[in-house]
């Protein structure tokens, strides 16, 4: 399945004024905060038969706190993600990451303030 991704512009600007108006741990927090967020919304909105997609939505902490993964491994979610020409999609994946993007850009700035 193809990793979805958030990328952040002005980094070094972003950076500079964090480590300014904000201690890195708050940003650690608020990373770990939304992943964990956005790993319960997965886990509510997937489709439910046996459990197995459920049980296998993992999250995992990376870059000393700073990021965060939140992947479904069960070997079929590309296909409720995405559908099949014999099956629509039940997307539990693209909604709750592009709403969770929202809010972790909203929470950093809050940070930055």
């Amino acid at each position: 399945m193809g990793r979805a991704s958030l990328s952040v512009k002005g980094t070094a600007d972003l950076i500079g004024k964090l480590k300014r108006n904000a201690n890195l741990d708050d940003v650690k927090h608020t990373v770990m905060m939304n992943g964990a967020e956005m790993h319960a919304n997965m886990m509510r909105d997937s489709p439910v038969d046996t459990g197995f997609l459920k049980r296998s939505i993992k999250i995992k902490s990376l870059d000393n706190g700073f990021t965060v993964r939140v992947t479904p491994t069960a070997d079929y979610a590309p296909y409720l993600i995405y559908g099949t020409r014999f099956m629509y999609a039940r997307d539990f994946f693209r909604p709750n990451y592009y709403e969770q993007r929202k809010k972790f850009l909203s929470d950093l700035n809050r940070l930055m303030k």
